[in-house]
């Protein structure tokens, strides 16, 4: 399943794509979420600014890292603006895996950090809904049936999911 949200954080603004996924084991059970978040090209010129890189205008994922490291570690203060539910029970995620990084995109100038969060346990469920929100500004962003894509062919063929897109 993914989504395709906008505005999300404050630095993610109406041309700032947020894309979700739901991470399925082979036994077809959910075992994440990896995201992948377009930052606006205002904040990524920001959060450039007076990095060393080899090529002007150009950054490597290596020159990156610390400034990704930054990022997953500022998030988890709010619970990386993540939260699911499984069968009307709250479910819980552990750290990001490592292997999280920044792309930098030269043409449009603009930053986008890849991260997976893991379930503290794999789960199986009916009825599935993932919130992918700031709870300060009450914007919200839930999965959309018409836009349910896997990671893997393991997705149960009956996988189902409540949606709708609203603002508090």
């Amino acid at each position: 399943m993914a989504i395709t949200g906008r505005r999300h954080p404050p630095i993610l603004t109406s041309g700032s794509p947020i894309k979700s996924e739901l991470v399925y084991a082979p036994d077809g059970s959910v075992t994440g979420v990896r995201h992948a978040w377009t930052f606006d090209d205002m904040f990524s010129v920001f959060a450039t600014q007076g990095l060393d890189s080899k090529k002007k205008g150009e950054f490597t994922r290596e020159e990156l890292a610390p400034l990704a490291e930054v990022n997953v570690s500022s998030l988890k203060e709010y619970d990386f603006f993540t939260y699911a539910k499984a069968n009307g029970k709250k479910l819980e995620f552990n750290d990001p895996q490592a292997g999280y990084y920044l792309d930098y995109n030269t043409k449009d100038t603009v930053l986008t950090l890849y991260f997976t969060l893991p379930l503290k346990a794999p789960v199986k469920a009916k009825d599935l809904t993932l919130e992918v929100y700031d709870r300060e500004l009450f914007r919200r962003l839930q999965l959309s049936p018409r836009r349910i894509r896997s990671s893997s062919s393991a997705r149960p063929r009956n996988a189902s999911s409540r949606s709708r897109a609203r603002r508090k």
